[in-house]
């Protein structure tokens, strides 16, 4: 990934709006807000809007990160769609990240736990350890019962959950970002059947 660049960061996938803008590695401007399941109708308005405050128009971009989730799944599709319309029309590099890469980025602490409700029990977690500003993952993203994942955690940790992310740190981490090398396959993880798919999946099985 270049650093020497002009970056568009979105992430769609919590009930967190975060977009950032960023010049050779460095964040010029942000954006995070917590929405009432509206991102679809605020992001493009506030991309325009962190992209114009800053003299940058959409074309001068010359790569995104996105967000692919986990999370909700209409929020997740909404930035993927974004990313994979940016990355087609103006034919710039994409770079996908997990959400909870990027929300453990918002952390100092040495080891961190991003954190998102699930429901059930739930939640979508990872674990990272952090030394400066380089992060490294010990636990993959995986949807898992709360009080078992936690269980097995006997340091002392940060429970990232609302933080404004800072992603000036992914840059300095390996295996955080990934290129995207068909911009048509771009999907979000989703990490677990919609309650729809679980109830038809239960009316077939009776």
């Amino acid at each position: 990934m270049r650093k020497s660049s002009k970056t568009l960061v979105i992430d769609t996938a919590t009930d967190y709006l975060y977009l950032a803008y960023l010049e050779d590695g460095i964040v010029k401007d942000d954006v995070h807000e917590p929405g009432k399941n509206d991102h679809s109708v605020k992001v493009v308005p506030k991309i325009k809007v962190i992209l114009d405050k800053n003299k940058c128009a959409l074309t001068d971009i010359n790569q995104v990160i996105i967000g692919i989730g986990p999370g909700s799944y209409t929020g997740v599709r909404i930035g993927v769609s974004i990313a994979k319309m940016i990355g087609y029309m103006n034919d710039v590099d994409v770079y996908r990240v997990s959400t909870l890469a990027l929300m453990a980025t918002a952390s100092k602490a040495e080891y961190i736990v991003p954190f998102i409700d699930a429901r059930r029990g739930n939640a979508y977690m990872a674990l990272y350890k952090q030394s400066g500003d380089t992060l490294s993952v010990i636990k993959e993203d995986r949807i898992e019962n709360i009080d078992a994942f936690f269980s097995r955690i006997t340091f002392m940790y940060d429970k990232v959950m609302t933080q404004k992310p800072n992603p000036e740190k992914l840059f300095n981490s390996e295996g955080l970002l990934t290129k995207v090398d068909d911009i048509h396959a771009l999907a979000p993880n989703y990490m677990q059947i919609t309650e729809a798919e679980r109830n038809l999946r239960k009316k077939h099985a009776n």
